[in-house]
């Protein structure tokens, strides 16, 4: 029987052994799903620290419980290691490593080469590696398929490869890691087939022809989504020169069945996939000679709003004769995303440096973050409590966690910015985006 057709049964009778490389949001979550699905799972990461944790019953990803972790480790059925010498006893390998971007907007992929080159060391006949990081098309042909082939084994022969994009959404209750479809697209039919049925085990599946396409997908999801967010940020502009409410607006146009999906307007972008995921497609097509102008200008445009949230809330402090530079604001909540515990590209932090630029006394809260110290950024949260409001000139909520008291807020503030619409009525102190 040949590599393919052994390798093919593990996996339909669940006795594949899979390496999940990286326990960060996307890897932890989806290590979990298998071994839930009786598979026997390794977690591989360099971190030491998160292993421990993941062994001590510590939380780090919002998205699983400690005691899920625990309980499957106690059934022997999840093994959390930093011992890369777990990749020779698998069947399935699975890369789930950062892709972030450097400082001037150049893809940083280290950590998938690094992957390879460390896969490429235990490599042997009868495994199938899938590449689930986001990054440029063509990534997985060109940048992970040269470091495996350096083993001197055969691609679609001897080993299989195949790229499928994380959709993961942190903090999403209903759309679960197992509630996304997943997207496949192999080297070859074969490739594409032992992921199609691996994947199969955990969620639906939608295969396609090819690496380069599944890289693609996932850059167009998200670019859709920078590229609407842009729209409406900006419309959000025009129609405050226009005194006119935009969050009336978006909910008189959704009232259409058809030809329109509401995006919201915000204090910016933030996480991995919006902010970066559009310049890596950005990146590609001017080493091709193609200037994406939509990309860039909706790019730019979502980096542009903590200055603006920054410029109008100068502009209120100023109509109270209060400068900017005198002026005492709170910052209301600065992780990226409403109840997740990431700061990755979080416009918050972005609103802080271009209030510290105009030397505003800058303080924050945020219920999952104690302390804040980033670059120029060195704070500790403060109380949010009764007696402390009035003290602020300018509340700036710019990420609306759950289990804030805002009525109280609205009652003891003197001025509220509002970036998320958290409160539907008008109030006389509070200002909306």
């Amino acid at each position: 029987m040949n590599s393919y057709k052994i390798l093919r049964k593990k996996i339909e009778e669940k006795k594949a052994k899979i390496c999940i490389i990286g326990l960060g949001y996307v890897g932890l979550p989806l290590a979990c799903a298998f071994a839930k699905r009786n598979y026997f799972i390794y977690g591989l990461d360099s971190n030491r620290t998160r292993i421990d944790k993941l062994k001590t019953g510590q939380q780090y990803i919002v998205d699983v419980e400690p005691k899920d972790i625990l309980g499957l480790i106690k059934k022997k059925k999840f093994l959390p290691t930093a011992d890369e010498r777990v990749l020779g006893d698998s069947d399935v390998i699975i890369i789930c490593v950062p892709t972030p971007l450097r400082k001037v907007k150049i893809p940083d992929i280290s950590y998938v080469v690094r992957a390879g080159k460390t896969i490429k060391k235990h490599l042997r006949i009868g495994q199938l590696i899938i590449l689930e990081s986001t990054s440029f098309p063509t990534t997985t042909r060109e940048i992970l398929l040269p470091n495996l082939k350096k083993s001197g084994l055969t691609a679609e022969k001897d080993f299989f490869l195949c790229f499928s994009p994380e959709r993961v959404n942190p903090g999403d209750k209903k759309f679960t890691l197992t509630r996304i479809p997943k997207i496949v697209g192999g080297l070859s039919v074969k490739s594409t087939q032992l992921a199609r049925i691996l994947y199969s085990g955990i969620t639906k599946v939608f295969t396609v022809s090819n690496p380069e396409v599944a890289e693609s997908a996932k850059l167009l999801e998200n670019t859709f989504r920078l590229v609407n967010i842009a729209l409406v940020n900006e419309f959000a502009m025009v129609a405050h020169k226009l005194g006119i409410n935009i969050w009336e607006v978006i909910a008189a146009a959704k009232t259409k069945p058809f030809g329109f999906m509401p995006f919201y307007p915000g204090p910016g972008i933030g996480g991995h996939c919006i902010p970066a995921d559009p310049v890596y497609l950005s990146w590609k097509a001017k080493k091709l000679g193609f200037k994406t102008k939509m990309i860039d200008l909706a790019s730019y445009m979502d980096h542009f709003m903590p200055r603006y949230v920054a410029d109008r809330v100068e502009k209120l402090l100023k109509e109270r004769r209060i400068p900017v530079e005198k002026a005492q604001v709170l910052i209301l909540g600065v992780t990226y995303k409403k109840d997740v515990k990431d700061l990755r590209e979080s416009p918050a932090l972005d609103i802080i440096e271009e209030l510290k630029k105009r030397r505003a006394k800058l303080h924050f809260f945020d219920p999952l973050i104690p302390y804040l110290k980033i670059g120029n950024i060195n704070l500790r949260r403060v109380n949010l409590i009764k007696r402390n409001i009035q003290r602020y000139d300018c509340l700036i909520i710019a990420t609306d966690h759950s289990g804030v008291n805002y009525a109280m807020l609205q009652r003891e503030a003197r001025l509220i910015f509002d970036t998320r619409n958290v409160y539907k009525k008008n109030y006389d102190n509070v200002v909306k985006l």
